[in-house]
């Protein structure tokens, strides 16, 4: 099976004003044969996500004739606008929702869902994105829209904002996107209203931004990020927030949002793959989005110089939303409106310095998480999560039932290159059940096709293994297929393990079944509602690939070595001397030395000539 989300990069869709165009002019001829008597461009299967859907269309085929000018446009325009400000914008409260501050305002909104009190929690949302459509229909007003209109849908526009930020509780279901969206909003609303009123507006949207969303980041692998649905990033929507950020730069130029707009584009280069996999998320850990992040990753990909568009998005939405028949649903359409109107290229180079939670050269790539411990390991085209045992998840030395991976004082990184190799070493302070402290040296080295990882780690009790990760999905043309194994090979004895025990808890490789709707099955809400990362975190055991230690290796010290992306039998041997442990295997030699003066771990690497 595919994973469902994560198909092409990004940065393989031509982004030049003539493929523009044919989107435009797709998107023109199924709104122009769409359109109802009563002016509507909704999608006939829409239900959810509706009360911005419309508005969208309009938006793109104002800006479809400013680019062109097809006399068949500015009819369409002023009947589908003229249908949203009849019949898709309320004023009567939403029987049932719960995040008003103000009873009875009769400030315009829109709904998620037309029936009354159907699904009301998705009405503050939705009317950020009515706001952000209708600033951009006025932003292309000139000409298709007569003035009486334009004036209406400004005062909508402005009703939009209050009922936003007065009328309701600011950004009630701790989404980061949908704030920094409303704050886009907001910015852009200010520039249509008179000079006075449009600084206290763009002021208040800064003043949101500060006070209700930058106060309240959440700290993650070393960055602060806007929370997102009650964690730090998320697959689908940590992209999305970063285009929000690129345009509240593009129109306001206030520094703020380049800050932290690049803090966000390190930390995702930092966590994705070379492939472009990822996984992880308190609201969809393997949903990719697509169009909706071209903006920030391009933007951001190439104010900081990495390859942003490496990350894998979702095909069926490359140029916009789009319903299962294929037919152009207007939600989230202004992120198209943008796409077009910036002028930033593709970075398409990886980023060239060092990261603390990533290695990464050719097409191997380590992820590291919080903890310094890797939470996907990438090599020929095979992606590894961290494996689980007895409720604990890692890579690590475990002995009787242990795993000893989680840091109990400061985690030390050092990072070298040298003679085509690249390499890490993480050295972390652990304490088992003994509650003996002792440190665990990881050593990951690569060559850009393979990866070798040495663990260090003093004399264990029993028959201690290497957790060595669960193989998980691998690459297949434009999609990423799930799998079980991997071209792995250890020095010492290696096996695949498959947990015995059946239900949710024990995640079995072999299974049909994602990593996502696992982590589902193991939350306390369904999907859409529920945090899939605290439920995997349920997780009791999974397939594992588990290594014995080398026989060569001082007798106070268990030494565990592991080959990634090759299945071919190689040989490791470690060494203590007066320099520190020499490692030694047939494609490099490493001194891991003692600390300098800083307390900080010493490494010196080179290639072994063939």
């Amino acid at each position: 099976m595919h994973l469902p989300h994560q198909r092409g990069p990004l940065h393989d869709l031509a982004d030049t004003p003539q493929a523009y165009d044919a989107v435009l002019a797709d998107v023109t001829e199924q709104a122009l044969s769409r359109l109802t008597p009563r002016g509507s461009l909704e999608h006939p299967d829409c239900v959810d996500d509706i009360g911005d859907t419309s508005l969208g269309i309009t938006s793109l085929l104002a800006l479809a004739w400013q680019r062109t000018k097809d006399p068949r446009l500015p009819d369409a325009v002023r009947q589908s606008l003229a249908f949203h400000l009849r019949e898709r914008v309320y004023r009567d409260d939403n029987p049932g929702y719960p995040n008003l501050r103000v009873r009875g305002s009769g400030l315009p909104y829109a709904r998620y869902t037309l029936a009354p009190g159907a699904h009301p929690i998705g009405d503050w949302p939705s009317t950020v994105w009515a706001l952000l459509q209708a600033v951009n229909v006025l932003d292309a007003a000139d000409g298709p829209v007569p003035d009486d209109q334009r004036a209406e849908l400004l005062e909508v526009a402005r009703g939009y904002w209050k009922w936003l930020t007065e009328a309701t509780f600011f950004n009630p279901q701790e989404a980061g996107n949908q704030a920094i969206g409303c704050v886009v909003g907001g910015l852009m609303l200010a520039r249509h209203l008179s000079r006075e009123e449009g600084e206290r507006v763009r002021a208040r949207a800064l003043a949101l931004y500060a006070d209700e969303i930058r106060a309240h980041r959440v700290r993650d692998r070393g960055a602060l990020l806007p929370a997102e649905h009650g964690g730090a990033y998320d697959n689908n929507y940590g992209p999305i927030s970063l285009s929000f950020l690129a345009q509240a730069h593009r129109i306001s130029g206030e520094q703020v949002f380049a800050e932290d707009g690049e803090a966000l584009a390190r930390y995702l280069d930092a966590r994705l793959t070379g492939g472009g996999f990822d996984n992880g998320g308190p609201r969809y850990s393997e949903q990719h989005s697509a169009f909706e992040s071209v903006l920030g990753l391009r933007y951001f990909g190439a104010r900081i110089g990495a390859d942003l568009g490496r990350y894998r998005g979702d095909s069926r939405w490359a140029r916009y939303a789009a319903k299962e028949d294929g037919g152009v649903d207007g939600h989230f359409a202004w992120m198209l409106v943008w796409q077009i109107q910036d002028t930033s290229c593709w970075h398409r180079a990886p980023s060239t310095g060092p990261a603390r939670h990533q290695l990464r050269a050719g097409t191997v790539s380590v992820a590291f998480d919080d903890r310094m411990t890797p939470a996907v390991v990438e090599a020929a085209g095979t992606y590894y999560l961290a494996a689980a045992v007895n409720r604990q998840h890692g890579f690590g030395p475990v002995t009787g039932g242990f795993l000893l991976c989680r840091p109990m004082g400061a985690v030390r990184v050092r990072d070298t290159r040298a003679d085509g190799l690249t390499a890490k070493l993480v050295t972390k302070p652990v304490v088992g059940r003994d509650q003996v402290l002792r440190y665990v040296r990881s050593l990951y080295v690569t060559d850009g096709t393979t990866l070798w990882t040495t663990v260090a780690v003093e004399r264990l009790d029993g028959a201690p293994y290497l957790l060595a990760g669960l193989p998980y999905a691998e690459d297949d043309g434009d999609r990423v297929r799930r799998t079980a194994h991997g071209a792995v090979s250890s020095a010492g004895v290696l096996g695949l393990a498959h947990p015995d025990a059946q239900g949710a808890e024990h995640f079995d490789a072999r299974a049909g079944l994602t990593q996502e709707q696992a982590a589902f099955a193991l939350a306390a809400d369904p999907r859409g509602y529920g945090n899939p990362d605290e439920g995997w975190r349920h997780l009791v055991g999974s397939t594992a690939l588990e290594a014995g230690p080398i026989a060569d290796a001082p007798d106070d010290l268990h030494v565990f070595a592991v080959r990634y992306g090759s299945s071919e039998p190689f040989t490791a041997s470690a060494r203590r001397g007066e320099d520190g442990l020499t490692v030694r295997t047939d494609a490099f030699t490493a001194v891991l030395g003692p600390d300098d003066e800083q307390c900080e771990p010493t490494l010196a690497l080179r290639a072994v000539s063939r």
